[in-house]
């Protein structure tokens, strides 16, 4: 009997916790544009329905029958309400559904080049101080400081790049600093010592930098914003893994010196510089989902405003042929076929959004199939615009993934 029990009572928790994980995983606030239709995956018992509360003039979108997906309307733009409920009658969540004109985007394709400024500086790494009296220190110890943190203040003055930090240490000298920093989102405090070395510098043994830089592929353009989109992923700091917090950077033009051809288990890469190169704009954000700023140099990148595209709904993408854009030799733009096999048109979560094969030979040839550099280029089907290149598969570099190009357009739009 008490066995009985104990499963009994263990299998009420576990269905509590399948229930509130699936609650908890559905966004709160979603983007949609005009006529999109989403699916929202629940267990059973949940569904949603319109929240008429809040929609007393008109109807702005609707619960499909299933009350599984959500459906705009195509004439409303404008903000509503989903409830999410228990057995159709108990409510447990509200949904904030943003609804937004449908956009044309002009494609692009281009290499370019990207330098990005933290909000702060980026602690890389610690190691050992040699001290003038010859001994090692780590004023870093039972400090709380680790990789990844970013250092923000240092005894009330702000720090915006790594003179800034290493102006305070020294005139701080052997005086103990406090330090504000971030981590994960949330701002932490503490003190160091700074100890003098031989060349009568003061170090508090922490590796840091302020700047990264790289090259990749520019997706689109949006006209009626003046935004682009570029690599369909986030910019990750080299030594620590982690996303990059900027606070801004610029976008210039890059020139392509060198392709590393990708093979099985060696990932590929297009080598390219951005010395002394044009300025076409500036980046305001990094995510998951790209890279996006304002571009401001239009003729650089030879954008033609009448040579707009549409963007596809997920609906109406097909598995099977469409074409990618991208930029190789010669600093040339060409477009390549590739090969639709895999579609998760439920994903709203990552940038893997869609498995893409490389199916022309003439690509193969010169890269192998994906590689470093050509993240962002546009995935085109049927005349619209349905994506961009996030990732290649290191076992096989003629596959890899796209992102939704909705999920991009969401993201930018945020941006403003």
């Amino acid at each position: 009997m008490k066995n009985f029990k104990f499963i009994f009572l263990i299998s009420i928790l576990l269905v509590l916790l399948i229930y509130v994980s699936n609650i908890t995983s559905l966004p709160d606030n979603l983007i949609l544009f005009q006529g999109e239709k989403i699916n929202l995956k629940t267990v059973l018992g949940l569904s949603f329905s319109v929240d008429k509360s809040q929609d007393k003039l008109k109807a702005n979108y609707e619960v499909l029958q299933t009350s599984t997906a959500i459906q705009t309307k195509e004439d409303y733009i404008g903000k509503a309400k989903v409830n999410l409920n228990l057995f159709g009658k108990i409510p447990v969540k509200t949904i904030d559904v943003n609804i937004i004109e449908n956009t044309k985007v002009v494609v692009l394709g281009d290499l370019v080049g990207l330098k990005l400024y933290t909000n702060g500086v980026l602690v890389v790494g610690m190691s050992e101080i040699s001290g003038i009296d010859n001994n090692k220190y780590k004023p870093y110890e039972k400090t709380g400081i680790k990789e990844g943190d970013m250092i923000i203040e240092v005894n009330k003055q702000s720090v915006t790049c790594t003179a800034d930090l290493l102006n305070s240490i020294n005139q701080a000298q052997e005086n103990e600093i406090t330090i504000v920093y971030v981590r994960d989102g949330n701002i932490e405090q503490t003190s160091i010592k700074p100890v003098k070395t031989e060349d009568n510098c003061y170090k508090i043994g922490l590796w840091v930098r302020d700047t990264a830089a790289g090259v990749g592929t520019v997706s689109f353009y949006e006209p009626s914003t003046g935004l682009f989109a570029a690599l369909g992923h986030g910019i990750l700091d080299i030594d620590t893994e982690e996303l990059l917090e900027i606070s801004t950077g610029d976008f210039v033009t890059a020139n392509i010196v060198s392709i590393k051809k990708g093979e099985r288990g060696n990932p590929g890469k297009i080598q390219g510089s951005i010395d002394n190169q044009y300025a076409i704009g500036q980046v305001y954000k990094n995510t998951q989902f790209g890279v996006f700023g304002n571009l401001k140099n239009l003729s650089v990148l030879n954008v033609n405003l009448q040579d707009t595209m549409e963007v596809a709904f997920r609906d109406e993408i097909k598995l099977g042929k469409a074409s990618i854009i991208c930029t190789l030799e010669n600093n040339k733009k060409d477009k390549y076929e590739v090969e639709i096999q895999k579609i998760d048109k439920n994903n709203n979560w990552d940038n893997k959004s869609m498995v893409i094969k490389v199916t022309d030979k003439r690509l193969i040839d010169k890269t192998g199939g994906i590689i470093q550099g050509m993240s962002g280029s546009p995935i085109i089907q049927n005349g619209k615009l349905i994506g961009a290149l996030t990732h290649v598969l290191v076992s096989e570099p003629t596959m890899g993934y796209g992102i939704f190009a909705d999920m991009m357009i969401k993201q930018m739009r945020e941006v403003k």
